[in-house]
């Protein structure tokens, strides 16, 4: 079995901060890509910021400048660190690993299950 265990939500104003947390543990052979993705209300889940074992980032448009995504193989975990956040930043935040549970498995894609973030005045 494999959990993925976000934390770090909040109610935070706008202008502030939030610093959010993914562990990843059980049966792991190799992780490939980590990411954050984030569904609000009435939309689809959409991507955030993803990181890879070697270190390469991608953001999403409109948290460039914002938002810095950071891995630590070691302890298979990622972070993002969420600044400047605005109202529209409003949403369920959700942790994906596309992994291997094993030498000769293929890599799956496993899902925390979100943790609320409220940009709020």
């Amino acid at each position: 079995q494999v959990h993925v265990k976000e934390s770090g939500g909040g109610l935070v104003q706008p202008g502030g901060s939030l610093r959010l947390s993914c562990v990843v543990s059980g049966d792991i052979f190799w992780i490939g890509i980590m990411g954050w993705y984030r569904q609000a209300p009435g939309k689809q889940r959409g991507l955030v910021a993803t990181v890879t074992s070697t270190g390469t980032i991608n953001y999403v448009d409109s948290v460039k400048g914002r938002f810095t995504i950071s891995r630590d193989n070691a302890e298979n975990t990622i972070y993002l660190r969420m600044n400047s956040l605005k109202p529209e930043d409003t949403a369920v935040y959700y942790c994906n690993a596309d992994l291997k549970t094993s030498r000769y498995s293929t890599f799956n894609d496993y899902w925390g299950q979100g943790t609320q973030v409220t940009v709020s005045s």
